[in-house]
């Protein structure tokens, strides 16, 4: 499964001969090696969507991760500046949640006015110059914001968020940021002499904050769309005398038509008169780079260009230090750009085996500020946040409705509920689609969650729900949630009525990619062929394995819309289920699906995970059929729901051999 950890990108690195940090040779930017007199290289270093990802550490699965943590990015600072005449370093938003460390300073610690978050700290101590709003900064209410953001070393900035009422015109909006601060600051021409250059920066943060945060939100703030506020404030920075312009967007690529209050505007907003230059992010991709943002119209994701102007976007939680860097010319006594490059600088690589590999270390300074904070959420994700009135496992998720994909489910539509409550789609019925992530496979014998009843931690959730997706949901008809079910039951092969111990499962179709819908009832005839091959082909286009499909009580209506709520990578087309696209996709959740199981838990307290049964194997008299599972299953084996499994004896590579009776 393709997940966004495993995102990794193109780079420009071969501009400069060499990963410096990987090496004690420092190799200057053409930019500073060959300005002239009246010429200086400026460079611009982002750090974007760190989600509280300070130490290079999943805290889910708690173990180090080397794919993150700003303990990581920090390391390559000191390399990227001496391969610069000049630089600067800014934060493109998504702080302040996104981590168990976000979680643990919001709902253990707190922090109250004059107190010092641990991003603050690393972010002073690394000489941030200038930063803007992401829309997690709001998760946990205005008041934890301020009071974080109050101890900021450097100015926030944000045109697009107001206290009330949008005014008729954007600059008479009461603003709870400056839209924009001019920094003056002092740079050094190719012949070494210092002069003034005044660069403005102008932030944004997605309007959707009014929905995803709506219970902070509503009735304090309103949101102005990007580019309108853009067009606004951009002519009052150069009447007040910047040189350049740069945009801070917390806001992503979208090349579709622009709307009102476009979330992902930042294609329109490099399109604005008066922006040099602008840094991207919320999407937690990276530009420029790879296929991602092909035949989006106005990108070049080779130069690094948006509407022909430098952009960069640096991936997530660390991944990346995006880099524009910019030749500037004097002209008379401003200065103007004549030149660009822009790259996202990777923290790792991956070798021919697909094995993580470490570009960089820790910055021992970051280490040392976080210390306290970082162990004090080790021992908050191993404290119980809660408890699951039954043993969540799924030794048998994929023969069975099973606990362990339940919960998961429970919570999406838990979430996606309160979500969608105030919008046009409120009155929709919902479904959720979630799959075992941890069955077995490749993985081996003992690869399945297995949580007894009890206390559960939050550490668990990394059982329940391995990738770091977020949540989406898509618009679609009854006769598509068939055909949903109809690929996912390619899990299995055909069995033939009357047989004994059959292979049941399809070994060459990933588990992952076995959906279980609920909200619906339904059987799978095993009798029937798959009408899907595992890349989603009709290869026996009038397959019917999917009987008795219901929604409360009655036969599904194929023209009834539902919505259904899943993650990014399905939504997207992973998987290739048939018409499940981005073209359906209805709500873009700013969360992931693991931080939403572990709220379900905190709001629930006590959690039930105990599989409803909405799905069983059609009954075939006189037929039984053989799969593989961790032998620890044999302790839950006659507690599944809607199957009779019995005990085979033992398997292959340590697995127990089961059989189903059908």
């Amino acid at each position: 499964m393709s997940s966004l950890v495993d995102l990794h990108p193109i780079t420009r690195r071969s501009l400069l001969g060499g990963f410096a940090a990987a090496s004690a040779l420092v190799v200057l930017h053409p930019f500073a090696a060959r300005a002239n007199s009246n010429q200086a290289h400026l460079r611009l270093m982002e750090t974007t969507d760190i989600h509280v990802n300070l130490m290079p550490y999943d805290y889910y699965a708690d173990k180090p991760n080397d794919t993150l943590g700003l303990a990581r990015t920090a390391s390559l600072i000191d390399s990227i500046r001496a391969e610069a005449g000049n630089s600067m370093l800014i934060d493109n938003g998504d702080l302040l949640q996104g981590s168990p460390m976000g979680d643990y300073m919001a709902y253990k610690k707190g922090i109250k006015a004059g107190d010092l978050h641990p991003v603050m700290k690393a972010m002073n101590v690394l000489g941030y110059e200038c930063g803007t709003l992401g829309n997690h900064e709001f998760n946990y209410g205005l008041d934890f914001m301020f009071n974080t953001l109050a101890a900021a070393k450097f100015p926030i900035v944000c045109a697009n968020l107001t206290k009330g009422e949008l005014a008729s015109d954007p600059k008479n909006d009461v603003l709870y940021f400056k839209p924009f601060t001019i920094i003056d600051k002092k740079i050094k021409d190719g012949a070494g002499v210092e002069s003034t250059i005044k660069v403005g920066f102008i932030g944004f943060v997605p309007p959707q904050i009014m929905m995803w945060d709506a219970g902070h939100l509503e009735g304090k703030a309103q949101t102005r769309d990007i580019v309108e506020a853009a067009r606004a404030w951009v002519p009052v920075m150069k009447e007040q005398g910047a040189d350049i312009i740069i945009a801070l967007s917390h806001s992503g690529i979208d090349g579709a038509s622009q709307t009102d209050k476009m979330e992902n505007a930042s294609l329109y907003l490099a399109g604005v008169d008066g922006i040099d230059a602008i840094f991207t992010g919320h999407q937690h991709l990276v530009f420029p780079g790879p296929k991602t943002w092909d035949g989006i119209k106005g990108a070049d994701p080779v130069k690094g260009t948006l509407m022909g102007k430098p952009a960069v976007m640096a991936g997530f939680w660390g991944s990346h230090m995006g880099l524009i860097d910019l030749m500037l010319e004097k002209d008379g006594k401003s200065w103007k750009i004549v030149d660009f490059t822009c790259e996202a600088r990777p923290i790792y690589h991956r070798d021919d085996a697909k094995k993580i590999i470490a570009d960089t270390k820790d910055e021992p300074k970051i280490v040392a500020a976080v210390k306290d904070e970082h162990e004090a959420t080790l021992t908050y994700v191993r404290t119980p946040v809660g408890k699951t009135s039954a043993p969540l496992y799924s030794y048998f998720a994929l023969v069975a409705d099973d606990p362990s994909v339940q919960i998961v489910s429970n919570a999406q539509t838990w979430y996606i509920k309160d979500m969608l409550k105030d919008t046009k789609y409120k009155d929709y019925p919902v479904l959720s689609a979630a799959a075992p992530f941890k069955a077995g496979g490749r993985g081996g014998a003992d690869y399945y969650t297995d949580v007894p009843a009890g206390d559960i931690a939050i550490k668990n959730v990394s059982d329940l729900y391995l990738y770091p997706n977020t949540v989406q949901a898509v618009l679609i008809t009854g006769a598509q949630v068939k055909n949903w079910l109809e690929m996912s039951a390619g899990m299995f092969n055909q069995i033939k009525p009357g047989s004994k111990d059959e292979a049941l499962l399809n070994l060459d179709f990933p588990s992952y990619n076995y959906d279980v819908i609920d909200g619906v009832t339904y059987e799978i005839d095993l009798s029937q062929p798959t009408k899907y091959d595992k890349d989603g082909k009709a290869i026996n286009p009038d397959a019917n394995r999917i009987k008795n499909l219901s929604f409360n009580g009655k036969s599904i209506d194929p023209a009834q819309k539902f919505v259904v709520v899943t993650n990014n990578y399905r939504a997207g087309g992973g998987g290739h289920f048939p018409e499940i696209a981005s073209d359906k996709v209805i709500f873009v959740g700013p969360d992931t699906n693991r931080d939403v199981i572990v709220r379900y838990i905190i709001s629930k307290g006590t959690i039930d995970p105990e599989a409803d049964g909405n799905w069983k194997f059609a009954a075939l008299p006189g037929t039984t059929a053989t799969f593989q599972t961790g032998p620890k299953g044999r302790t839950f084996a006659a507690q599944v729901k809607g199957a009779k499994i019995e005990d085979a004896g033992n398997g292959t590579d340590g697995f127990a051999k089961y059989r189903l009776v059908l």
